[in-house]
């Protein structure tokens, strides 16, 4: 079947399901149309298609504000149907051509108006610094040196105001360098060059955007030079039309974005399954043996090799990995534990499934032993028929799309916007060892018959603190991903966190456990608020990997305790359902709260602190730190 004849078919069978009222199956048409074809006519049909869908298929909405110093209208439709694709529902404004500083310094502007949830600042090297781009030769180096603290300044006055108008996520490009030096070669030879002064003004941004929370720098200057210079401008529309990148370079703008986007959106992986045979190494191994498998540093094996240091790479963002192949589990086993070319070894996966089963059923089984939704699973696998019937049967996991050829699987997994993080915390970077800490947990308790002695034998350690500035990522981290045990499922961005503690009737505390395993690390965040009398529990939430273990019954009766030593009489807690949050529904009830009220969203619980207290289990040593939270 030719290109353009498949383009047809999935154009129709999509539109054909969304008639049948088969949502979900319209939704994995149009992802793999757009896979087969990135181009803005396409990008408009997956749009108009998916806009039909928005209210019955699972999708995030969010609300992103574009502010530019040149015409980038061209790449908003690339960048709505990639964000659909991904499960964002994107509602895009575009700020007016070259209005940016207007727009952030006054408070009363249309971008503060739409109320964003994330903003793009855009501006070209020519436009904020015109001088070091068209006449650097002429410049004298005060001259230099004074631009430099102009345009350091000028970014840091627009992201201190920014931040004081708004909370939303501020992401910034950063400078682009000249692909044309003014002084040719000789750039390279000066450390007070062309490109070295327009360095120095982006090693300033990244030191401004990090004295600010939830702002954020994207490398342009990096994106322009991986899709190489000349490729990605075009200056006939910059001439004509301020419009400075070519029409085929928009789609990579628009997936750098969304590299951002995703993470922000809480649309990431939290486990990254993949297959073996042809995947973590060339070949079979069943067939081929230990010595005829492709995996070393020549090619072929190098990019198998490559694809193994793209995974390690994402056990340093926090990201699990697991294995889930058909194979034979003894011969399979002796390659990950052996061969002489493997990058990753066995205690690298927190989780296998080796075996005959069907794949899809697999991936359920690695979901429920790590405790984590389907949603949060990636699934990486070279075979074509075994990535669409994942997709079919379990269409919550993202499957990534490897290319047919093995050089390029490393960049599929760079490139995946949900294998991307904007920050990382301690427990980040131990996630692994926790995980295979929660393994050896479960094969102790196998031994024991009552979950009392079980919990006593963990020697468990609970302590509460109030916010600070060291837990302040992880804690709206926590907030942004925990969906099973989150008795309100409500999100929030560093810069929400700090403003609610400005308020003296807020207070924002983390939940750290450990046992005699090991530290869980922080693995609960709970924020009150209190309104006369009784203090209210905005949001209650743990980490899959701890619930169960009565912690949260600690935690709570910590909540209850603090709320009475204030004055306050009750202690009251909203519990909004969700598709996921199941787990939680019962936790008001089964601790002595009495239902208040109820409506379309959820119920309100509540608990007169004057009748008695919530006991803390007496297995757990639970301390709470009176600190002042920052």
């Amino acid at each position: 079947m030719s290109s353009g004849a498949k383009i047809r078919d999935l154009r129709k069978e999509a539109d054909d399901l969304i008639a049948s009222a088969s949502e979900q199956l319209a939704a994995l048409r149009l992802a793999e149309l757009w896979r087969e074809e990135s181009t803005a006519a396409t990008a408009a049909f997956v749009t108009s298609r998916f806009e039909k869908l928005r209210t019955k298929i699972p999708l995030v909405s969010y609300r992103l504000a574009i502010l530019r110093s040149f015409t980038l209208e061209p790449a908003i439709p690339f960048l709505r149907a990639l964000a659909f694709v991904h499960g964002i529902d994107l509602n895009v404004h575009v700020g007016d051509f070259n209005a940016y500083a207007q727009e952030i310094l006054d408070s009363n502007s249309s971008l503060y108006a739409f109320a964003p949830d994330c903003v793009i600042l855009a501006i070209q090297t020519g436009d904020v610094a015109p001088e070091l781009w068209n006449e650097f030769p002429k410049l004298s180096p005060e001259s230099v040196s004074g631009t430099v603290e102009r345009v350091s300044s000028s970014f840091e006055q627009w992201i201190r105001a920014f931040r004081e108008r708004s909370s939303a996520a501020l992401i910034v490009h950063s400078l682009e360098l000249p692909g044309h030096p003014s002084l040719g070669l000789l750039d390279a030879q000066l450390s007070t060059s062309q490109s070295a002064t327009i360095e120095e003004i982006n090693r300033a941004l990244r030191r401004i955007a990090s004295q600010h929370r939830s702002i954020y720098v994207l490398d342009y200057a990096a994106l322009v030079a991986c899709h190489g210079y000349l490729h990605w401008h075009d200056e006939r529309k910059w001439l004509i039309a301020r419009m400075p990148i070519a029409a085929d370079q928009l789609i990579h703008l628009a997936r750098e974005w969304l590299r951002f986007l995703a993470p922000l959106t809480g649309r990431i992986a939290k486990v990254a399954t993949v297959d073996l045979d042809n995947t973590l190494w060339g070949g079979v191994i069943g067939e081929d043996g230990m010595s005829g498998i492709k995996l070393g540093s020549e090619y072929p094996g190098a990019a198998y090799q490559a694809l193994q240091r793209a995974l390690l790479d994402l056990t340093r963002r926090g990201i699990l990995l697991a294995v889930c192949s058909k194979n034979n589990p003894e011969e399979a086993q002796e390659a990950l534990k052996n061969h002489p070319g493997m990058l990753l070894r066995p205690g690298d996966f927190v989780a296998m499934r080796i075996n005959w089963n069907d794949k899809s059923q697999n991936l359920r089984e690695i979901a429920a032993e790590l405790n984590v939704g389907l949603d949060a699973v990636a699934f990486v696998d070279d075979n074509p028929f075994e990535r669409e019937q994942v997709r079919n049967a379990l269409p919550e996991v993202m499957v990534l799309h490897l290319p047919s050829d093995p050089l390029k699987y490393a960049d599929a997994v760079r490139d995946y916007p949900a294998f991307q993080r904007l920050a990382l915390s301690e427990e980040d970077r131990r996630r692994t060892d926790i995980y295979v800490a929660q393994r050896e947990r479960s094969q102790t308790q196998r031994n024991f018959t009552s979950k009392e002695d079980f919990f006593r034998y963990l020697e468990q350690e609970a302590e509460v603190a109030p916010l600070a500035p060291e837990t302040l990522a992880r804690v709206a981290q926590l907030t942004q991903k925990t969906n099973q045990f989150n008795l309100t499922t409500r999100r929030f961005t560093e810069q929400q966190i700090s403003d609610l503690i400005a308020d003296p009737h807020y207070r924002v505390l983390s939940l750290r456990v450990r046992d005699r395993f090991g530290d869980h690390g922080l693995v609960g965040v709970a924020i009150t608020h209190d309104q006369g009398e009784a203090c209210e529990i905005d949001s209650f939430l743990l980490s899959c990997r701890v619930i169960g273990r009565t912690v949260e019954s600690a935690f709570l009766s910590s909540l209850a305790c603090a709320a009475a030593a204030r004055g306050c009489v009750r202690l009251n807690g909203w519990f909004l359902p969700t598709k996921k949050n199941a787990p939680a529904q019962d936790f008001y009830s089964q601790h002595g709260f009495q239902v208040q009220m109820k409506n379309g969203e959820g119920s309100l619980w509540t608990f007169d602190l004057r009748q008695g207290r919530i006991p803390a289990p007496p297995w757990i040593r639970l301390r709470v730190n009176e600190g002042e939270q920052n």
